[in-house]
């Protein structure tokens, strides 16, 4: 796996985590208004505890997913922040964990944008040298 996509995956997660926050809520709201629970074509009528069990179900799934990401932002970060380079260490927890863009970044370090992504560049291939290519030597 590459570092730009072992570090993705953050916002990959934030992402479906808000996504079934969305969904969640726009269940409640129709439930809320007396509306029913539509799978697929079929319209399905349900009773309050039935719709109750569901929301709890998605509300479960909707915690997994905020402990999974929790965890795996805070290994990153960890991860992020062991590299030597103090400059790697800023680009990548601006761009990968704050989900900055470059100009962002370019305007806040006040760098041109080249210098940036160059060291993003830098700082990714150190990254996977680091932390990706020696977990595979492990396995």
């Amino acid at each position: 796996m590459k570092a730009k996509t072992y570090l993705e995956q953050l916002q990959k997660l934030d992402t479906i985590i808000d996504q079934k926050i969305l969904e969640l809520k726009k269940v409640q709201s129709d439930l809320n208004r007396g509306m029913t629970i539509q799978y697929g074509v079929e319209k399905v009528q349900t009773n309050t505890l039935t719709e109750t069990s569901f929301t709890r179900l998605v509300e479960n799934e909707i915690n997994l997913e905020i402990d999974s990401f929790v965890d795996k932002k805070h290994k990153i970060i960890n991860q992020i922040q062991d590299l030597e380079n103090y400059l790697y260490i800023i680009v990548l927890y601006k761009r990968y964990v704050e989900y900055k863009s470059h100009m962002q970044i370019t305007q806040e370090m006040h760098y041109s944008i080249q210098h940036v992504q160059r060291l993003q560049q830098q700082a990714l291939r150190a990254f996977e040298k680091r932390f990706l290519n020696e977990r595979m030597e492990k396995t």
